[in-house]
């Protein structure tokens, strides 16, 4: 199957969408891609992102591809969990440890818990996923974000050290992106990734 074929629903973080970010350049070379709603940074409700989510995916016909960053992935794990809608794979780019103390300037755990954020589900994925990981992102730990990837059923992708994979990374372009994609969206590469 070509990545043609399916429609990519982006789906951003807490911070929502940038004009820089890597998501926001995907979206502009891809044909089929649709995105989440903003819904600004200060809100918290887990819920209605979770809601947004199913509404964005059940309006779209054939094969759908997510592809979430950060505070997304956390959400693309709480929608899988509730969604009745098929999804054919997931980039979930590097997520967040929730289940920790953030950086100042993010959501403290308290702000989370309140927000329905926690606990971060832990079950099994049920469609293929690729967690993109970094070495050195301040908001997640290597160990940790690959413990939840195990949990996922996901494959861990090693990018080495990028940060948060944002533009205060230095990511715009994000080229590996577009290969994780057409990844996902073959037959083959699927059909590895679920039996994990």
């Amino acid at each position: 199957m070509d990545a043609r074929e399916a429609t990519i629903l982006i789906v951003p973080g807490l911070r929502d969408h940038v004009a820089e970010h890597w998501q926001t350049w995907l979206a502009s070379r891809l044909p089929s891609v649709r995105t989440v709603a903003p819904m600004g940074r200060d809100d918290l409700d887990c819920a209605r992102r979770v809601a947004a989510i199913e509404r964005e995916a059940t309006a779209i016909d054939g094969p759908l591809i997510l592809v979430a960053h950060s505070g997304g992935v956390i959400m693309t794990a709480h929608w899988a969990g509730q969604s009745k809608r098929r999804v054919q794979g997931a980039l979930l780019a590097t997520p967040p440890d929730f289940e920790q103390p953030m950086p100042a300037g993010y959501p403290t755990m308290e702000d989370l818990r309140q927000g329905g954020w926690l606990p971060v589900p832990r079950n099994r994925l049920p469609f293929p996923s690729i967690v993109a990981a970094s070495r050195n992102d301040p908001l997640g730990r290597i160990d940790r974000v690959t413990e939840l990837a195990r949990d996922w059923g996901s494959r861990v992708a090693d990018l080495g050290e990028v940060g948060h994979l944002n533009p205060a990374s230095g990511f715009g372009p994000w080229p590996q992106a577009e290969e994780l994609v057409r990844e996902l969206s073959t037959e083959r590469a699927a059909a590895a990734t679920a039996v994990l």
